[in-house]
């Protein structure tokens, strides 16, 4: 459970999160609204980018604000990008090995067999050994999922993992991060555009809308909700 307790970020004249209190209940949960709503933002003052001006996160008794952004990390805070940060000059195996080893405790036989298993959860044990600079963007956002769920996060944000992606990928993808919370005990959060992904992974969803909260509670009642609706009325991703 990660409770939000009055965030509000500003960045000059412009207030990209306005006193937003929600919780997000565990397990796989979305984050949607229009362009500008302020969902990186969200993702950026999780992961420890951006500081906000007020408000609290709490997970586990633990407010997270109170961590340095490289603590986080340790603590098990995780994340994809929109844009693939895997490193092109080393193999698939020695990006996802470089995440654990940063972020994990344990003997090089144990972060080993660590690394061999997500590879092979994700799909990408047939190019374990490959140089990212040579792969597929398929294989490349498969890449960063791995990177985010390698070890034993406790929190996985997925920023648009999907973009780019093929249907049939996508379908893929949308059982991977299904499984996160199962498979790690983690609470993931995926943000994205595609309306199908979020009903195929989330249970739960909350709504952003011009840095405030729409809405937020089971995913098929929120994109029914008239407030969601409105907030997306001639956004052409709606």
């Amino acid at each position: 459970m990660i409770e939000i307790t009055d965030l509000s970020v500003q960045f000059g004249g412009v207030r990209s999160l306005d006193q937003v209190t929600l919780t997000f209940p565990g397990g796989t949960c979305g984050l949607i609204g229009p362009n500008g709503a302020g969902k990186t933002t969200m993702f950026n003052v999780l992961s420890g980018f951006v500081t906000p001006v007020s408000g609290r996160v709490v997970i586990d008794d633990i407010d997270l604000l109170d961590m340095a952004d490289y603590a986080r990390a340790r603590w098990g805070v995780r994340r994809t990008f929109q844009t693939v940060q895997a490193i092109e000059s080393l193999t698939v195996y020695e990006n996802v090995l470089t995440v654990h080893e940063h972020a994990a405790k344990g003997s090089r036989s144990d972060a080993q067999d660590a690394v061999d298993d997500v590879l092979a959860f994700v799909g990408l044990s047939d190019v374990r050994d490959k140089v990212v600079r040579t792969l597929s963007q398929r294989d490349r956002r498969f890449i960063e999922v791995a990177r985010a769920i390698v070890g034993a996060p406790r929190l996985v944000l997925f920023d648009e993992p999907a973009a780019g992606l093929p249907e049939e990928e996508t379908e893929h993808l949308a059982q991977i991060i299904r499984s996160v919370p199962e498979r790690t005990g983690a609470t993931a959060i995926l943000v994205d555009h595609d309306m199908s992904l979020v009903q195929a992974c989330c249970d739960w969803t909350a709504v952003l809308d011009f840095g405030r909260l729409v809405a937020a509670g089971p995913t098929a009642d929120v994109l029914h909700d008239e407030r969601v609706l409105a907030a997306y009325v001639g956004d052409e991703e709606a």
